[in-house]
């Protein structure tokens, strides 16, 4: 069996072996079959099981929809964006219907990821460049060049499927906490927002009110002065009484009028603040989805102890949860480096980060467990002073661990 009949069957169920020897290959053959074995695979030669993850790890869906569009497929302009996905799917199966024109897509996309696993002679160097690319977060190249790769294994592309397959999880479940976030503000700024209508609605009644009721208690007046004799105690004394009723109610419409309209104003900041809330929450949810994107996968198991060495180098971590701060603490100074730690501003002062961050040398803090305007801080206090910084996927010790050990693998580069 070749390696495109090995890789189509990557997902089948086993099947018993035959009861009889197959005969020796021919001497043209065995030549043809180790010529085909050193090809690259054709993607309508993959199981169909892999077409949905490589079309949507491999190409976005702009590049996808110009390409449906190239090979005139019907409504691909303004199809939605799971249709393009579907339909690209179903091509990637079809060599003369569309999946000639994906493996050329794919490889023009990756060019570079192929080229450099091009160098790969068998599958121990294959897989070794799958992790370089996995550390570094170049998953799209690395999974269409791993896949297509003649040294390949039906059990390493199960496996990097797998771990494909889970960060799409891993980055789905940030995304819909943020959403739902969103959605609460929006929610209750829908409700301030129908309260405060409802509070102009009864401030304008009452205002209405008011005018009505001073209009005829002036007629009423006008009324009685032209009618009264105001030459007599008797009359003088009832004008009297009923200027003074008339100043009281005056007075109690205005008091009534001042808290109606302490009451609107005090809606309309609230309603203000509201507002501006969502507005941060939106910016701050667009800059956790833009680091979200270009974060590498860090959640790997820890290394070996001795794998990763500090060298005196100290680390600030800003935000995280406080419980975690003495793990985080143990497993820098157990590598030989030194921890410093600021919460993000929740207890400790956002005045106090520009000094800490000058006493290090590298700045990390976790996108999913920080605020947008101490990781935001970070960034410009770094590049002011020219120190580096790494944002981590998550507020974990293994993400940590696995952030320091690629720093450490990586060469340094200016901020």
């Amino acid at each position: 069996m070749n390696r495109t009949q090995l890789l189509s069957r990557v997902f089948e169920p086993g099947e018993a072996k035959p009861a009889w020897t197959p005969r020796a290959p021919s001497r043209d053959a065995a030549a043809k079959l180790a010529s085909s074995s050193k090809r690259r695979t054709q993607i309508w030669d993959l199981h169909h099981s892999l077409h949905c993850s490589i079309i949507g790890t491999c190409l976005s869906s702009a590049q996808l929809r110009r390409l449906l569009v190239r090979v005139e497929v019907k409504d691909a302009a303004t199809a939605g964006d799971h249709d393009l996905h579907m339909t690209g799917v179903l091509l990637a199966a079809r060599s003369k219907a569309g999946g000639r024109q994906l493996q050329k897509a794919l490889d023009r996309a990756h060019q570079s990821a192929i080229n450099q696993f091009a160098k790969a002679k068998d599958a121990a160097a294959v897989a070794a460049l799958w992790e370089e690319a996995l550390a570094r977060g170049d998953i799209p190249g690395a999974y269409w060049a791993l896949l297509t790769h003649p040294a390949t294994t039906d059990v390493m592309a199960k496996d990097v499927f797998g771990k494909v397959h889970m960060l799409s999880h891993l980055v789905g479940a940030a995304n819909r906490a943020d959403i739902r976030r969103l959605r609460q503000l929006e929610e209750d700024n829908a409700a301030l927002t129908a309260k405060l209508e409802r509070q102009q609605r009864q401030l304008r009644d009452g205002f209405l009110g008011r005018d009505e009721t001073i209009r005829r208690l002036n007629a009423t007046l006008a009324r009685a002065a032209s009618d009264a004799a105001l030459d007599t105690g008797e009359d003088a004394r009832t004008l009297k009484e009923a200027l003074a009723a008339l100043d009281k109610r005056l007075a109690h419409e205005t008091r009534r009028r001042e808290r109606l309209e302490q009451r609107l104003g005090a809606l309309s900041s609230a309603l203000n603040a509201a507002e501006r809330a969502q507005a941060r929450a939106e910016s701050e949810l667009a800059a956790l989805r833009q680091d979200l994107d270009a974060l590498p996968a860090q959640d790997l198991p820890d290394a070996a102890p001795d794998a990763l060495d500090l060298d005196g180098l100290t680390v600030l971590y800003v935000g995280g949860r406080a419980s975690q701060a003495p793990q985080l603490k143990d497993l820098v100074e157990s590598t030989k480096g030194r921890f410093l730690h600021h919460d993000g501003g929740i207890e400790h002062s956002p005045a106090l980060l520009p000094g800490l961050v000058s006493r290090a040398d590298i700045a990390v803090f976790p996108v999913d467990c920080v605020s947008h305007d101490a990781a935001a801080a970070v960034k410009r206090v770094c590049a002011q002073l020219g120190k580096r910084y790494l944002p981590l996927r998550t507020a974990s010790r293994a993400c940590l661990r696995a952030g320091l050990a690629a720093l450490q693998a990586a060469p340094a580069e200016p901020v």
